[in-house]
């Protein structure tokens, strides 16, 4: 028996891109599960070296051992331990990679010991597909063996009648415990946006001062990734957005993203608000970052001074920092940049200098109130808050890998 089968805990990961090898990273850190068995789905390179050199070293994160370890700290030991198995030791910790199939359904899960997998490939994102789908499909994965998959990024469900009960998406810290093993085989941990701002806003609808949210607005400031062109690319016939051909190195490129849609699956309250969500991105490898535009119905003390300010909005966060979100919400009152907080593992940093309050009133003139069968009420001034509050978040590994391992673990040791 090869020293892979030989582990009791053992973790699937698909795809070894940014979120996958990544997720092999976290999981070195945490050492929750015994070994991993990583699908690559194809030939790497010319032999096993070097897929174990992509394994373990990263432009935006440096050498697996000063990543590990630190530039004062020990080697990370790299032993190939069965070559036609295509086993590595990484720090220890035994990793088989598989290199046949992409197709899910054709990825034997069982035989390998794995119950839970991690699909990372953003590829197969539709659980309404079944799982023979000839270009593949999530729920594939359960066919080859695995009893629960992970998807790192939000669904894309285009079955418009597809019931989605039974496929949530889970974050780490806010509504992970919803989990239920008979039931959800087949789970998103939703996107890096998405995670930090669930952690961002948690915090404001909990408070009773905050949780009266008239309307939102977010734009991300975005690092780049691997779906922009790296030099100026001719679009594909149908394209409806010429910006995304356009190189990452040299443009501020507008873009979209499904935050706030994806938000309302994991907190329902703010359906009740209208939320507005657009992404900005930028050339730099990794951190981004949030601007969360917020109004609130406010009060007023017997002073006539509003409730809502800066101050009380730092408060809350110092409290959540302190709380419930220790270690997932990361509250900073020091003048930061994106690489300060490369690898932070926080689903958010809070930047406490730059939140800004303004309260001021809405006038419901004798008119409106005539309008309303009011007529003898006097005008009213009804007083609104509104705040600005960034946040920073890696998103790559400190803020949703790390949210991504948590969660993996999480749905692990649910399991009998």
């Amino acid at each position: 028996m090869n020293i892979i089968l030989q582990q009791k805990n053992l973790l699937g990961i698909n795809g070894a891109g940014r979120i996958g090898k990544l997720t092999l990273w976290h999981h070195l850190l945490s050492r929750k599960f015994d070994g991993i068995v990583l699908n690559v789905g194809r030939e790497v390179g010319k032999n096993l070296e070097d897929l174990v050199q992509s394994l373990t070293t990263d432009s935006t994160y440096g050498n697996l051992s000063f990543f590990l370890y630190g530039r004062a700290g020990k080697r990370c030991k790299i032993e190939i331990v069965d070559r036609d198995q295509h086993i590595v030791e990484i720090d220890g910790l035994p990793v088989k990679v598989l290199m046949t199939e992409r197709n899910p359904h054709n990825i034997n899960w069982k035989a390998e010991g794995v119950r839970v997998v991690v699909d990372c490939t953003g590829k197969f994102l539709d659980p309404s597909l079944p799982d023979n789908d000839g270009k593949g499909s999530i729920v594939g994965h359960l066919a080859g063996g695995a009893e629960h998959v992970i998807a790192s990024a939000p669904f894309k469900i285009k079955q418009t009648d597809f019931d989605a009960t039974d496929t949530p998406t889970l974050i780490y810290g806010i509504n992970h415990t919803n989990f239920d093993p008979s039931k959800h085989k087949v789970i998103s941990a939703a996107s890096c946006t998405t995670t930090g701002l669930a952690h961002m806003i948690k915090p404001l609808l909990e408070d009773p001062e905050t949780c009266h949210v008239l309307t939102a607005s977010l734009s991300t400031v975005h690092a780049a990734t691997n779906t922009q062109s790296v030099l100026d690319a001719v679009p594909t016939a149908g394209a409806s957005d010429l910006r995304k051909n356009r190189s990452v190195f040299n443009n501020i490129i507008l873009s979209s993203t499904g935050a706030a849609k994806t938000l309302e699956k994991v907190l329902p309250e703010i359906v009740h608000f209208g939320f507005m969500a657009d992404s900005i991105r930028i050339p730099t490898p990794s951190v981004s970052l949030i601007t969360l535009n917020i109004t609130f119905s406010s009060r007023m003390n017997p002073q006539g001074v509003p409730y809502i300010s800066g101050d009380y909005i730092r408060d809350i966060y110092r409290r959540a920092a302190a709380g419930e979100q220790k270690d997932l919400l990361n509250f900073s009152m020091k003048q930061n940049v994106p690489m300060d907080l490369l690898g932070m593992p926080a689903a958010i940093t809070i930047e406490g200098k730059e939140i800004h309050t303004r309260t001021g009133f809405l006038k419901i003139s004798t008119e409106i109130l005539e309008s309303l069968h009011l007529a003898n009420m006097p005008e009213i001034n009804i007083p609104v808050t509104h705040a600005k509050i960034l946040g920073w978040y890696d998103n790559e590994f400190g803020s949703y890998v790390t949210c991504l391992g948590k969660l993996t673990e999480y749905i692990s040791n649910s399991l009998d």
